[in-house]
């Protein structure tokens, strides 16, 4: 019962502080068995959810990296999302258990989408008996050549244009 009051907490507080996201599944096109990648991958759906920002001050990374080959972007966020919320909006649908290293989250205030890099799911704290949250480390997302058809133009729009004008420099 305690365990209970506690999820239903946390997860109500995600939703007051909280911002509305879409998380991006990744579904795998031709994928290499021997190196266990996959070239070209599709994002056909997008599923709205709350997501915590957990680093306030901002973006971490190394932010704007310039090399000799150019400008590079380094931002990293951290989001936190209820277990019980997504294992109902989203787990249940796509038949996963977790976020997926490699799926992406759109994060519409500043219009830029996320690749999750890491998802802390065993914290070796139990401050609360057990875990009610999923960490998701995510890093900007770089095009690369993806198919974008989620049915929210937004990104479709945006990120198919980008990946058009990928496949034309190639």
């Amino acid at each position: 019962m305690e365990q209970d009051l506690i999820e239903s907490l946390v997860t109500e507080s995600i939703r007051i502080y909280g911002q509305d996201m879409y998380y991006l599944p990744r579904s795998l096109v031709n994928k290499d068995t021997l190196y266990q990648q996959d070239t070209t991958s599709e994002f056909n759906r997008a599923y709205l959810m709350e997501f915590y920002i957990k680093n306030v001050e901002g973006f971490q990374g190394q932010g704007d990296f310039f090399s000799k080959f150019g400008v590079e972007i380094r931002d990293r966020v951290t989001f936190t999302c209820s277990r019980k919320v997504f294992d109902e909006e989203i787990g249940s649908q796509e038949s996963i258990t977790r976020p997926n290293e490699g799926d992406l989250i759109y994060f519409p205030m500043n219009g830029k989408l996320f690749e999750i890099k890491f998802v802390e799911h065993e914290s070796i704290f139990y401050q609360l008996g057990s875990l009610q949250t999923f960490d998701i480390q995510c890093e900007l997302y770089e095009n690369n050549n993806d198919d974008f058809n989620t049915g929210i133009l937004e990104i479709d729009d945006k990120y198919t244009a980008i990946s058009i004008a990928y496949r034309d420099w190639e």
